[in-house]
């Protein structure tokens, strides 16, 4: 059903935009504070040689940088033996390229990192049509050492730790998001990771939702993301005119 709202005339609504306009303008101090407060964070030198695969051949984390100073790393679940990649991380995938020239501009290297093998990325890369730059962790503790990959025995018992604390986590992989700085004499720092609903941030079609009359409406899903789909598998667009 549609929700349903008081219906008020033009300055009736004009005078409740204004009271409204003015917990918005709170909200976007109060985030530039806590942006603020992240970004004087303290930071940890990261010392273990990882090295990724991507098309190029293999690489360094610090190769990943690709000439700028700073890094942000999209932790994309989809691990060794999986036909495709988590729905969910592809809905947020399909932010990605918009925003990457973008950030290139600000001195910020913006790619994703998973625990498949190469092939299995590229193979899924190309049938979602993505562009950004995608590199393979197989066979380095990159995903574990970020608190996003887990062996079998730690899935099966159901607390991993993910999101700063003990969690239930059924999945040998998990979304997340690690930040990185490379200094003039090419040490590399970690600056920031973020998991959950932190992430949320990233996917520009929730804070389109957030201004439409029915909002995210998922309150009778049996979690907030059951809706996503790969964006090839929509089918006509019917839940586009859904009148639920």
């Amino acid at each position: 059903m549609m929700p349903t709202h008081t219906v008020v005339t033009r300055d009736e609504w004009l005078e409740a935009r204004r009271a409204h306009l003015a917990r918005e303008k709170e909200f976007s101090r109060l985030r530039d504070q806590l942006s603020a407060e992240r970004r004087a964070m303290p930071w940890v030198k990261v010392d273990k040689p990882y090295v990724f695969e991507r098309a190029e051949g293999k690489v360094t984390l610090g190769d990943l940088f690709d000439g700028r100073r700073q890094l942000i790393v999209y932790h994309f679940m989809f691990g060794p033996g999986w036909e495709e990649g988590c729905p969910n991380c592809s809905f947020l995938a399909d932010h990605i390229d918009g925003a990457v020239p973008h950030l290139a501009q600000r001195d910020v290297t913006l790619l994703a990192v998973s625990r498949a093998p190469l092939r299995q990325i590229e193979a899924f890369k190309k049938r979602m049509g993505w562009r950004f730059t995608w590199v393979s962790s197989y066979g380095n503790d990159f995903n574990r050492d970020y608190h996003v990959s887990f062996t079998k025995e730690e899935a099966a018992k159901g607390a991993v730790f993910y999101n700063f604390g003990l969690r239930e986590f059924r999945s040998e992989e998990a979304p997340g998001l690690s930040v990185f700085y490379k200094d003039e004499h090419g040490e590399v720092f970690h600056t920031y990771s973020s998991y959950g609903r932190g992430l949320d941030l990233l996917m520009g079609t929730y804070n389109y939702l957030d201004l439409a009359p029915k909002g995210r409406d998922d309150d009778a899903l049996a979690f907030t993301m059951a809706w996503v789909r790969h964006h090839d598998r929509y089918g006509d667009g019917a839940g586009s005119r859904s009148q639920r």
